[in-house]
């Protein structure tokens, strides 16, 4: 029998790609890019309700239950979606698809982050983060997840309010989230929501189908949907402007977001003439750089 020899380089090489390719997998299971996003949706949040002076002990304890609580739904939303996952090209490498993780230790594994999310946030003092924490995770996956998506042409535009918690966790993390920025921020968030996942809905149009997910883009015609999101659009940029009037921000803020706003009904209204595949996903990214935009320029003008 020839035994071969791994050099040290060579085994090296594939401790790496394997420790590369499970960081990958957690990523997609715990959707961190997501994550991110509604953490930075938080910050801004954090930040308006501070007036640009949030501690480092509230920031801290945001960004810990934050991602715990987040991390946390977005596994559970692919443990319930784990079936109609593999009946769409865009989905059905998930690591639940493909069985890399065991479905039940994911699904205990994802609570636990939650209720520690939770736990955490009431050892800290703060009942209210708690509340928001936990109404992000319950409308996510028991709203959005078990009881609209697969019954609900609406399924996303209730659903968006889980980005709205996200703003409203970090309005409480500095004991403000009844602020009236944090409040207009947090809308921007609700109306956006729709556009983002109707444009996709719409490149992908007939993967839903296949799936049996009743996306807007999927129950109705193509210029019904994109009356919607050209409206959602336009009430995300009357939010967007309408926060200019806060305190904390002003003609620093509007700066960027003015040509942002455009570029963003620019790009909805795009869609009237031309709904195929490609728009939609020009869509899709414009909306993803969009809010990107507004959040950055909230923190850079509240710390300015």
């Amino acid at each position: 029998m020839t035994h071969v020899v791994q050099s040290p380089s060579a085994a090296t090489a594939s401790t790496t790609r394997e420790r590369s390719g499970t960081l990958a997998s957690l990523a997609v299971l715990f959707k961190l890019r997501v994550v991110m996003l509604l953490l930075f949706a938080a910050l801004g949040g954090a930040m308006l309700g501070s007036g640009g002076a949030p501690s480092l002990g509230e920031l801290a304890l945001l960004a810990v239950t934050g991602t715990l609580s987040a991390s946390g739904a977005s596994a559970l939303n692919q443990y319930v979606e784990r079936f109609k996952d593999a009946d769409m090209k865009r989905t059905r490498r998930r690591p639940l698809v493909t069985g890399q993780y065991n479905a039940t230790v994911v699904f205990a594994v994802a609570s636990g982050m939650i209720a520690a999310s939770l736990i955490l946030a009431l050892l800290a003092g703060n009942p209210a983060l708690a509340v928001f924490l936990g109404l992000g995770a319950f409308i996510y996956v028991g709203v959005y997840t078990i009881w609209l998506k697969p019954r609900s042409v609406w399924n996303v535009v209730i659903g968006g309010a889980a980005g709205s918690a996200a703003v409203l966790s970090g309005g409480a993390a500095v004991g403000a989230w009844n602020d009236p920025g944090v409040i207009v921020l947090s809308l921007l968030l609700f109306t956006w929501s729709p556009i983002h996942f109707w444009a996709l809905s719409l490149a992908y149009r007939a993967d839903y189908a296949r799936a049996g997910v009743p996306m807007l883009p999927v129950v109705t015609s193509p210029r019904w949907s994109i009356f919607w999101m050209v409206a959602h659009a336009i009430a995300t940029g009357a939010f967007g402007l309408l926060l200019g009037l806060d305190r904390s921000l002003g003609v620093l803020y509007l700066l960027p977001v003015i040509p942002s706003t455009v570029w963003l009904l620019v790009e909805s209204a795009r869609l009237i003439r031309d709904y195929t595949g490609p728009r939609a996903m020009s869509v899709f990214k414009v909306s993803n750089i969009y809010l990107s935009l507004i959040l950055l320029a909230v923190v850079f003008a509240t710390l300015i």
